[in-house]
């Protein structure tokens, strides 16, 4: 039984306006009130989630949200942190130097906010992510030595698809690398992906992923389409997330997400 609805933003539940229409809104409510669970799961930082989970009341006790890819699972109410999972500074070396050597942006983010390297090429996230989000220009040798949760890459996709081919073993070995949008491309803790993040708390409700219903467009919502026991892709979804999932829905401006949920739920 679905106890539980897994959703993507970023062309899933929001639209080409990065908005939530007042249908996708409405049918997702519906179900929360029939206290099925359910669940922002993205790859976004959490400053940027908020707006949008108070737009669907999620706020109650037993509301959480996934960010960072699966790095974070955070209770909405108050914030409180029930898995967070990240990356050292001395970690990002090998894709700091790639980026300089072959003149790429590179943007690092701890779990509040976004580092913007001035020592590298012009990032394009801020504009891309189009989201309420602190970003701070730094040099790289001028960060403090904490936990970040990941690193970001945003530049044209010619040139992502180019990079992508060409990182060394070096890069590949060291992290997980996803791309979340066309033109983001993420560097993520090895293990990391939003599977890990919902394993994480599927268990603190008892529940596993029978139980679980998820929607997605992306690289980075593959495996959490593979674990669902009804994985959905959106139709403006790449060909390969499509094969993955259980089903294809509706695109991300046509309410797909609506839509397959009231012929699933019967609504």
């Amino acid at each position: 039984m679905i106890k539980m609805i897994a959703l993507d933003l970023d062309n899933t539940l929001l639209n080409s306006s990065k908005r939530i229409s007042a249908k996708n809104q409405k049918i997702l409510h519906e179900l929360h009130q029939r206290q099925i669970k359910v669940v922002v799961c993205t790859g976004r930082p959490i400053n940027a989630v908020w707006p949008y989970i108070d737009q669907l009341g999620l706020i109650e006790p037993n509301d959480y949200t996934i960010t960072f890819n699966g790095g974070m699972v955070i209770r909405n109410r108050d914030r409180q942190v029930l898995s967070k999972t990240g990356l050292k500074l001395a970690d990002f070396d090998p894709i700091h130097d790639y980026a300089g050597k072959h003149d790429l942006p590179l943007d690092i983010l701890d779990f509040k906010q976004v580092y913007e390297l001035t020592d590298l090429g012009k990032s394009s996230y801020q504009e891309v992510l189009n989201a309420p989000l602190q970003f701070v220009d730094k040099d790289f040798s001028d960060l403090s030595d904490q936990e970040y949760s990941k690193a970001i890459m945003s530049e044209s996709v010619q040139r992502l698809d180019q990079a992508r081919t060409d990182f060394p073993t070096s890069i590949t070995d060291k992290y997980k690398i996803v791309r979340s949008q066309p033109q983001i491309m993420e560097f993520l803790p090895k293990q990391m992906s939003k599977a890990y993040g919902l394993n994480i708390l599927l268990k603190h409700f008892d529940l596993d992923f029978s139980n679980l219903m998820a929607f997605g467009d992306a690289e980075n919502d593959l495996e959490m389409l593979q674990e669902a026991q009804v994985g959905v892709a959106m139709e403006n979804a790449s060909a390969a997330i499509k094969k993955a999932a259980d089903a294809t829905t509706l695109d991300n401006d046509s309410d797909g997400v609506a839509a397959y949920l009231i012929k699933y739920f019967a609504l």
